[in-house]
């Protein structure tokens, strides 16, 4: 095992680490919501899946603006990894969102702004990867599969700021000083966690498609030609 894939794992290892910890403190030491209660501490997995979805989407954005920009593969690599990661925390993030609904407000899902845009953002890169598939040649793929990020990511944004920009059942994004003091560690630590999980992640993933498109490039096997004259016997 090279170096490099070393110090990759260590961030997978030191993620977990993290995460254990991260959770312990939220689910046993952290305080309960004053209104919500023991509900509310779905939130520890609930909002850093949501940061690190959109971070990985925009990893992604800007490896697909590199990938057209140098025509290298492991900017194509990149790309897919990261928004192949980007996708299951992306589900994750609606899954947990849907459990903390029906205990808050009643119903697993409701068309609210956040929700229907993160909805669509899942939609829309699960359409990259269908796209993707469907075209054979390395080069054009990689292509297409930057051109559709890009037009993807306009989502992104629009997920953050739809909270501020219409009304919606979600409050506006919290900060240390309007969350106490005894939610914002386990909160940090698992945003934290989960980053590095997603680093590695996406490390061993662009490493797979790479080794895929290594074995696409080698070369067909030489068609032998007939013989002068042998085709007319």
């Amino acid at each position: 095992m090279n170096e490099r894939m070393t110090k990759i794992h260590l961030f997978g290892l030191a993620g977990l680490v993290l995460l254990l910890i991260g959770s312990y403190l939220g689910l046993l030491v952290a305080p309960s919501e004053r209104y919500m209660g023991d509900v509310q501490r779905i939130m520890y997995v609930h909002v850093p899946c949501a940061w690190n979805a959109m971070l990985c989407y925009i990893f992604g954005f800007g490896f697909a603006i590199a990938s057209l920009w140098h025509h290298r593969p492991r900017w194509d690599a990149l790309t897919v990894a990261s928004i192949e990661v980007g996708i299951v925390l992306n589900a994750l993030l609606l899954v947990q969102g849907s459990i903390w609904a029906r205990k808050t407000w009643g119903v697993w899902w409701d068309w609210d702004v956040r929700l229907t845009t993160s909805l669509i953002m899942l939609l829309l890169f699960a359409g990259v990867l269908a796209l993707r598939s469907f075209v054979q040649d390395p080069s054009r793929r990689a292509t297409w599969t930057a051109i559709a990020t890009i037009v993807a990511f306009v989502d992104v944004p629009l997920v953050y700021f739809c909270v501020r920009w219409w009304r919606s059942l979600h409050q506006v994004q919290s900060s240390p000083d309007t969350v106490s003091s005894g939610m914002v560690m386990p909160l940090r630590l698992n945003a934290i966690a989960l980053l590095l999980l997603a680093i590695w992640m996406v490390a061993q993933r662009a490493r797979l498609e790479m080794n895929r498109h290594q074995q696409e490039q080698v070369a067909e096997p030489a068609r032998i030609e007939p013989v002068g004259g042998l085709e007319d016997v």
